[in-house]
């Protein structure tokens, strides 16, 4: 792996959760004797980047071995090594290590924004706090806030259809410019992709009637706009403002993140590092949380 030095673990952290890129934080949790690094040391470790270092020589190499083998896996997981510097890794230094890996997974939900009024801004600003990526676009320069989060990409476009080529497979799209050709377009554009997560629409039925005929005679097929969702958001959710339009929108999507995104139901008994493995690397016990808990 190529190394690379931002300023701190914690900005390399940030740069990579923005980008959705699997990354593995490598912490010394534990050090005895003479040892290149105190405890508390840390580096990140992505497929192709290393950010920071814990010492160099074999004790890197191996803990880069092993984070190499989390990300192969495609979960989030964490498990704690000890190494003794000289019995097991061949180094001068005498003393031992005990290290913390933590895997951490991109972010797989996406969704792309269109418009950026005051029902997007307001959207926006629900959506931007979920576990997501959001493309925000919009064809009027300057129309987006100033001050966005890492996982909001604003995206200013004089044709904003031609955005939907480069957007991730499974995507969200929410429609809603300030022009209903400028819709249209890019809902046709969406449709002929053919793998949108979810499609929804803003607008009344009776838009959404004059979309469904104009759609017909281009020649796409029912099935092909059925589950567009037109007006877009629950029908429980009513009224006109834009604060309860997003609430009503961002529910639906909610909804669909939750029916798509979600952990399967049944969880494996155990996850992550369990309590022997932190007594046996520490080398002292560990009391329990409560009677008979864990193991």
């Amino acid at each position: 792996m190529p190394s690379a030095m931002p300023n701190s673990w914690i900005e390399a952290l940030t740069l990579l959760n923005a980008k959705g890129e699997a990354h593995v934080l490598i912490t010394l949790i534990g050090s005895s004797g003479s040892t290149p690094r105190e405890s508390g040391t840390k580096m990140v470790a992505s497929r192709d980047t290393i950010y920071g270092s814990i010492g160099g020589g074999h004790l890197e190499f191996r803990s880069l071995e092993i984070a190499a083998g989390m990300l192969a896996t495609g979960t989030e997981d964490q498990r704690i090594e000890h190494f003794p510097l000289g019995a097991s890794l061949g180094q001068c230094c005498g003393g031992s290590h005990t290290v913390l890996f933590e895997s951490f997974m991109p972010c797989s939900f996406n969704i792309a924004l269109f418009g950026a009024g005051h029902v997007g801004r307001s959207l926006c600003g629900i959506l931007q706090q979920l576990p997501c990526r959001i493309w925000w676009v919009d064809s009027r320069e300057q129309q987006h806030p100033i001050d966005l989060p890492a996982n909001v990409k604003a995206v200013w476009a004089d044709d904003p259809q031609a955005e939907v080529a480069s957007l991730p497979a499974s995507s969200c799209y929410l429609i809603m410019t300030h022009n209903h050709q400028m819709d249209f377009a890019i809902l046709e554009a969406v449709l002929g992709r053919g793998d949108a997560g979810y499609i929804g629409l803003i607008g009344s039925r009776t838009k959404w009637r004059r979309f469904q005929l104009r759609l017909e005679h281009r020649g796409h097929a029912p099935e092909v706009y059925q589950k567009v969702h037109c007006p877009a958001g629950l029908s429980q959710v009513p009224g006109k403002m834009p604060a309860e339009v997003a609430v009503s929108i961002a529910g639906q999507v909610i909804a669909h993140y939750h029916a798509t995104c979600d952990t399967p139901a049944e969880k494996p008994a155990h996850q992550g590092v369990r309590r022997r493995d932190v007594e046996s690397s520490l080398g002292v016990g560990v009391a329990a949380a409560s009677p008979g808990g864990g193991e």
